[in-house]
């Protein structure tokens, strides 16, 4: 940041300003979405907090850095956000299908969306402090982001401040305008539920390695051969199948079984179009259309590997596939 650049747009300069937030705008809606969970919230909030930031440039009084000042006004809106009731109608799950095994379980996050890669390009390294207890790739994987979105708002924040941003216990209560004494309390609950709801996994193979694309690739035949046993035989013994926003999960080989025997005699997948989300192999999930004989995309399928495993496959629904690139339907082969 330079002072020309400060001073210019303190006068009004928008364009200025502009240059001033460009650095830090992926950053900031990376941490919209980790408090959030939503691409479609991270993107609203994100227009907050750059009105704010431009309404308030005047009382940026440089005792912090502005990327500090930033996540201030980012993570409150964040957190005003979450405390709105007006965020969220009341949701109302769809009942089980009856074509459909009953499940291992009832979710609670039923807000998560995914988060593409080709976002993540666009960050910007700027280092996390000296506080930071996760990796990037770790703080922006579905199983991090769903532990994430159990946390109550407060819990959620100091975690993302403290653990993922590496800022002081002091520096979270400043911003936050909390006692540091409520900051640590916080954060030890918070460390407390993400420990009592994270499995034992093996680490996945590096993304783009030849490991990762022996391991999609069988994935990839079983699944468009609609092969249950070589499915499963991928598969951790303690795999998970979401299904957000339903909140049905299947947990294991046996109900994992079920679930797939029975997906595969209710709609056939016929091809996988490859893209990433949080750092993961991901699909669009394109089945035929029983009426025009095109193929349509019923869903986004993200897997989650634990060494040369599949310990979790997540499937969102459609709405999310203008963010992926990716076309509602395909012409038949």
């Amino acid at each position: 940041m330079t002072v020309d650049l400060l001073q210019r747009a303190r006068s009004g300069d928008r364009q200025a300003f502009a240059a001033l937030v460009a650095p830090f705008r992926s950053e900031l809606h990376l941490l919209c979405y980790r408090m959030l969970g939503s691409l479609q919230d991270a993107e609203d909030t994100l227009q907050e907090v750059l009105l704010a930031a431009w309404l308030g440039i005047e009382g940026f009084e440089g005792r912090a850095s502005f990327r500090t000042w930033l996540h201030r006004i980012t993570t409150n809106r964040c957190l005003n956000a979450l405390r709105s009731s007006a965020r969220r109608p009341p949701t109302v799950a769809n009942p089980l299908p009856e074509s459909l095994p009953q499940p291992s379980r009832h979710g609670e996050v039923l807000w998560l969306q995914p988060y593409p890669d080709l976002l993540l390009d666009n960050l910007q390294d700027h280092d996390a402090g000296p506080e930071a207890r996760y990796e990037t790739r770790e703080a922006i994987s579905l199983a991090f982001l769903t532990a994430v979105q159990t946390l109550p708002p407060n819990q959620r924040a100091v975690l993302v401040l403290r653990d993922v941003l590496g800022y002081r216990a002091a520096e979270v209560a400043g911003l936050l305008d909390l006692t540091e004494s409520a900051v640590t309390s916080a954060l030890k609950r918070a460390r407390a539920t993400l420990e009592s709801t994270r499995s034992v996994q093996r680490p996945a193979p590096t993304p783009g390695s030849a490991q990762e694309r022996e391991l999609t690739d069988r994935f990839v035949e079983a699944f468009t051969k609609h092969d249950v046993e070589a499915l499963l035989a991928l598969m951790t013994d303690d795999v998970w199948v979401r299904m957000p926003p339903a909140p049905f999960e299947y947990h294991g080989l046996a109900d994992v079984r079920l679930f797939f025997t029975a997906m595969c005699a209710r709609e056939a997948i016929a091809r996988l179009v490859p893209t990433r989300a949080n750092g993961q192999p991901a699909w669009g999930e394109y089945a035929p259309d029983p009426v025009t004989g095109a193929l349509r995309c019923v869903g986004l399928l993200v897997a989650g590997y634990s060494g040369d495993h599949v310990s979790e496959l997540t499937q969102f629904e459609t709405a999310i596939l203008p963010y992926f690139g990716l076309p509602r339907t395909l012409p038949a082969k």
